[in-house]
């Protein structure tokens, strides 16, 4: 029985994000403006079999695979909309599954620290991220969620409302985890996209 953690439709990755994303893609890259699909599913192998139709259906591109033994994550994108939807609804119909079944998104974390000092910013920096640095007396947001892939929606979302810089954005595992920063205003608002963003996650 394959269980359908997390499904999210993303219409047009955020450049941050994208360039994020690019870091860690084992596949074909995608670029700020692509449509992107998430797919998260337990076990881990089911995974092979969902990207294996989802190719031949579809002209989408495979940017990510991530295959553990409990979880499996695929990212599909490509510049046309109804592409990666068409493949969404192709995986759906696969796992013979409606978009509603998917895992409710769960917020393990969310906090802001503001103000934050040089020592605490040196230690982030130097730390195993993959997106841009923070600088001291910015504000912080973290957000922690479950499943894991709900994050990536989630700093797309933030990207879109505020004038943000993407830390870090890890969604592979049991949680997902995302790390950014600016200043408190735009913080503020960036915090309030993500949580909503959370609370509502797209779908196709």
């Amino acid at each position: 029985m394959i269980q359908l953690r997390t499904y999210v439709y993303i219409d047009s990755l955020q450049p941050q994000l994208a360039e994020y994303m690019a870091t860690v893609s084992q596949g074909f890259l995608p670029i700020p403006g692509d449509s992107c699909l998430w797919v998260e599913v337990s076990p881990g192998m089911a995974v092979h079999r969902l990207t294996d139709v989802a190719l031949k259906a579809t002209r989408v591109r495979l940017a990510q695979q991530v295959i553990e033994r409990e979880y499996g994550s695929l990212v599909l994108h490509h510049p046309d909309q109804s592409d990666v939807q068409e493949a969404g609804h192709t995986l759906l119909h696969r796992l013979s599954a409606q978009e509603a079944e998917r895992q409710t998104c769960q917020v393990a974390w969310s906090e802001i620290i503001r103000g934050m000092t040089p020592d605490h910013t040196v230690l982030i920096n130097r730390q195993d991220r993959r997106g841009s640095m923070i600088l001291p007396e910015q504000s912080m947001y973290i957000l922690e969620t479950e499943p894991a892939g709900y994050i990536v929606y989630a700093a797309n979302q933030a990207e879109k409302a505020a004038n943000i810089t993407l830390i870090d954005v890890r969604a592979v595992g049991a949680f997902g985890r995302l790390t950014l920063a600016g200043s408190e205003a735009d913080v503020d608002e960036a915090a309030a996209a993500a949580m909503a963003a959370v609370e509502r996650p797209a779908g196709t």
